[in-house]
C-alpha cells in the first residue's frame, strides 16, 4: 500500500474523491497517465498495487464520493493499460461489478460508465466474466433510476456486439443462467432477457435451438404478459424458432413436447393458440418422435376442439387429423390405455364436438388395435354406456357404432345387451327418449333378428314384471314401426310356411307374453289367427283398468297403420280369414260398451260396403271396414 501512494500522488489520490466531478474526471486522466507509465516500464507489480488501493480505499469505502472516485480510476487504469489490461481483470471487474448493487444510484450509474469504458478497452477478454456481467444487468434493466437504466442499456448493447463476435463465448454455460431468470415476471427483465434471446440465435455459430428446450418455457409464460411489446416480441422470438426447427433437419421434440402440452391448457387465449400451433407443427415434423407422447397432446387437443375462439379449434381439429392419421404400433412405446384413458376422461366433457372426437378416436383404435383396446374394455365399458343417455343424437350413435364393433364377438354382445336392458330397468326415461334410437341402429349395425332374439331371452326371465311389460310394449311398437326392421317383420309374416319364421316367433313368444296387446298384435304379424283369438279371449281375466285400454287403444291404432293394411284386406274374405274377425270381435267387445252400438252401426255400413264390391266388380273399394270402425270409435272414446 506504501509502494502505491509513493507511485500515486496525494493530491490525485484527495481529486479522486472530490464530490465535483470535474475534479474527479482530472484526476482519473492523471491516474491514466501514471498506469501508462508503469505499464510501457513493464512494472506490472506497481500497477496491481495501484488497482488494489483503488479497489480497497476508493471502491469499498463508505464514502459515496470516494466509491465513485474509484470507479473511475478503474476505468482510467484499463484505458491506461490499453493492450495489456487482460493481465489484470480479474482485479478490476470484480469491484465494479460488485458497484452495482450498491444503494446509492450514483454509485451504480458510474458502475456501469466504468465497466462500459473496460469493456471498450478488453473487448473480447471480457467474455471471461459474461455470466457475472448478464447477471448484473439483468437486475440493472429493472433499476428504480431511469439514468442508470439508461446506462445499463449503453452497457447492454456493448456487451452484445462483444459477444457476437467473439468466438470464446460459452453457451453451454450461459444457459443455465438464463434457464433461471425466465421465470421474472418484471415487464423490463423479459425485455431484456428477450433481447439477449433474439441476439445470441442470430449468431451462427451459437446453436440456440439445440438449447430451446431449457428456456421455451419462459418464452410461453411472456405470450401472456400484460404488455404488448412483450407479447409482440416472444411471440416474434417464438416465430423464428419455429421457423428453424421447419429447416432442421435434426430437433429434440420430446423435451418441448412436454412444454407446449403445458402450455396448451393456459387460460391465456393467445397462449394456447400459439402452443396448439406449434404442436400442430410438430405432430407433422416429428410423427414418430412423438409417439410416446401422443396421449398427453391428445389430453390438450381435444378440448381445444370446442374452444370458443375459431381460430384454435380449425389448428385444433387440423392437428387432430394428423394425429390420427399416423398409424403407430403398440409395440413401438404407442400406450393404447393412455389414449383410452384420455378419451373417457373427455367423454364427461360439457362440449359436444369433443365428446364426438374422443368417440371417433375409440372408433379408429378398435378398428386398428381391436385386441390391445379389448384388453382395456372394463375401463371404458361402463362410460360407454353412460354415453348412451347423452343429450346429443350424434354422439349416441357413435357410442352404437363402438358398442356394436366390440359386440363382434358373442361375450362382448352377450354383456352388450344386459347391460343395455339393465340400464333402461334403473333409467326409464333413457328408454323413453332413446330407447327406439338404441334399439334401431343396433339392429342395423349387429342383426336385426340376433338382437332381437337375445333381449327376448333376458326379458324371459326378468323378475321385474312391470319393466318387462313396459320393455316389451317398446320392442313390439319398434318391431311394427321401423322400416330397419321391415325384413324381421316379413319373416314373421312367415311363420305359417317358413321354418325360420316360425322359429323367430317362437323365441319372441315367451318374452312378449310379458304385455298382452304386444302378443296379440305378435300374432296378428305372424297371421296366427286362432292364436290370436284365444288370447283375446283369455283377456277376460285381466284387470281392465285406465293402462290396458291405453295399450288396446295403441294396438287398435296400430292395426290403421300400413304395417297391416293386409289385415283389412284380408277382412274382405270373412269365410276365408274367420279367426281373424272372431279376434277382431274379441278386441272390440273389451272396448268401453257405451261404444258398442256404434260399433255395430259401423258394422252394418262395412256389410252394404261387401255388397255393393259384389255388384260392381269394376268399381274399387280403398275403405276397409277397420278404418270405418276406428273413425267411430275414436269419435265416441273423446266423449267417454
Amino acid at each position: 500500500m506504501a509502494d502505491a501512494l509513493f507511485v500515486i500522488p496525494a493530491s490525485v489520490l484527495r481529486n479522486l474523491s472530490d464530490k465535483l466531478y470535474e475534479k474527479r474526471k482530472n484526476a482519473a486522466l492523471e491516474f491514466e497517465g501514471i498506469v501508462k507509465q508503469l505499464a510501457s516500464s513493464g512494472d506490472h507489480e506497481k500497477i496491481s498495487l495501484v488497482i488494489n488501493l483503488l479497489t480497497t480505499e476508493f471502491v469499498y469505502s463508505p464514502q459515496a464520493n470516494h466509491r465513485k472516485g474509484g470507479l473511475i480510476g478503474l476505468a482510467a487504469a484499463t484505458v491506461g493499460l490499453t493492450s495489456e489490461a487482460a493481465q489484470h481483470l480479474e482485479q478490476i471487474v470484480p469491484p465494479v461489478l460488485n458497484s452495482f448493487s450498491d444503494q446509492d444510484s450514483r454509485v451504480r450509474y458510474y458502475a456501469c460508465e466504468a465497466l462500459y469504458n473496460i469493456a471498450k478497452i478488453v473487448r473480447g477478454d471480457f467474455i471471461i466474466f459474461f455470466n457475472q456481467i448478464f447477471d448484473a444487468l439483468c437486475k440493472l434493466s429493472a433499476d428504480s433510476d431511469g439514468n442508470v437504466q439508461s446506462a445499463a442499456h449503453l452497457l447492454d448493447r456493448l456487451v452484445k456486439d462483444i459477444v457476437t463476435e467473439s468466438d470464446q463465448f460459452s453457451i453451454e454455460e450461459f444457459i443455465p443462467l438464463l434457464r433461471e431468470r425466465m421465470n421474472v415476471l418484471n415487464p423490463y427483465v423479459r425485455q431484456f432477457l428477450v433481447g439477449w434471446i433474439t441476439v445470441l440465435d442470430s449468431v451462427p455459430d451459437i446453436d440456440m435451438l439445440g438449447f430451446l428446450p431449457d428456456f421455451l418455457d419462459g418464452l410461453f409464460n411472456m405470450l401472456s404478459d400484460s404488455s404488448h411489446e412483450i407479447r409482440q416480441q416472444a411471440d416474434s422470438a417464438l416465430s423464428e424458432f419455429l421457423q428453424e426447427i421447419k429447416n432442421s433437419p435434426s430437433v429434440d421434440y420430446s423435451r418441448m413436447a412436454e412444454i407446449l402440452v403445458q402450455r396448451a391448457a393456459s387460460p391465456d387465449e393467445f397462449t394456447r393458440l400459439t402452443a396448439i400451433t406449434w404442436i400442430n407443427e410438430f405432430v407433422k415434423l416429428g410423427r414418430d418422435q412423438l409417439v410416446p407422447y401422443y396421449a398427453d397432446i391428445l389430453g390438450v387437443i381435444l378440448p381445444c376442439i370446442s374452444d370458443k375462439e375459431e381460430k384454435i379449434r380449425v389448428v385444433a381439429r387440423e392437428t387432430n387429423e394428423e394425429l390420427r392419421a399416423i398409424k403407430a404400433d403398440p409395440a413401438e412405446t404407442f400406450d393404447v390405455g393412455a389414449i383410452l384413458s384420455i378419451t373417457r376422461r373427455q367423454l364427461d366433457s360439457e362440449w359436444e364436438a369433443t365428446r364426438i372426437e374422443a368417440l371417433h378416436w375409440i372408433s379408429t383404435l378398435l378398428n386398428r388395435h381391436r385386441a390391445e383396446v379389448l384388453c382395456f374394455l372394463n375401463d371404458i365399458f361402463d362410460t360407454l354406456l353412460k354415453a348412451l343417455s347423452d343429450s346429443s343424437d350424434e354422439v349416441v350413435l357413435l357410442v352404437l357404432d363402438i358398442h356394436a364393433c366390440i359386440a363382434q364377438d358373442p361375450l362382448n354382445f352377450r354383456q352388450l345387451v344386459v347391460f343395455l336392458v339393465y340400464n333402461f330397468r334403473v333409467d326409464h326415461s333413457l328408454l323413453e327418449r332413446r330407447g327406439a334410437l338404441i334399439i334401431r341402429r343396433l339392429c342395423v349395425l349387429l342383426d336385426a333378428e340376433r338382437v332381437y332374439r337375445e333381449l327376448s331371452t333376458i326379458l324371459e326371465g326378468e323378475a321385474d314384471l312391470d319393466f318387462a311389460c313396459i320393455m316389451v310394449q317398446a320392442l313390439n311398437l319398434i318391431l311394427l314401426t321401423s322400416s330397419e326392421l321391415s325384413e324381421l317383420r316379413g319373416l314373421l309374416k312367415q311363420s305359417l310356411v317358413n321354418a325360420a319364421g316360425k322359429d323367430l316367433f317362437v323365441s319372441l313368444y315367451a318374452s312378449w307374453c310379458h304385455s298382452p296387446m304386444a302378443i296379440i298384435s305378435l300374432c296378428l304379424l305372424a297371421q296366427m289367427y286362432q292364436h290370436a283369438s284365444a288370447v283375446t279371449q283369455s283377456l277376460v281375466e285381466e284387470d281392465i283398468n285406465a293402462k290396458f285400454l291405453v295399450q288396446l287403444d295403441k294396438l287398435i291404432r296400430l292395426l290403421e297403420t300400413p304395417i297391416f293394411a293386409y289385415i283389412r284386406l284380408q277382412l274382405l274374405e270373412p269365410g276365408r280369414y274367420l279367426w281373424l274377425l272372431k279376434a277382431l270381435y274379441g278386441l272390440l267387445m273389451l272396448l268401453p260398451q257405451f261404444c258398442l252400438q256404434e260399433i255395430a252401426n259401423t258394422f252394418k255400413n262395412c256389410a252394404t260396403v261387401l255388397v255393393q264390391w259384389r255388384s260392381n266388380q269394376t268399381s274399387i273399394i280403398r275403405q276397409s271396414i277397420l278404418p270405418n270402425f276406428m273413425s267411430q270409435w275414436i269419435t265416441n272414446q273423446r266423449g267417454w
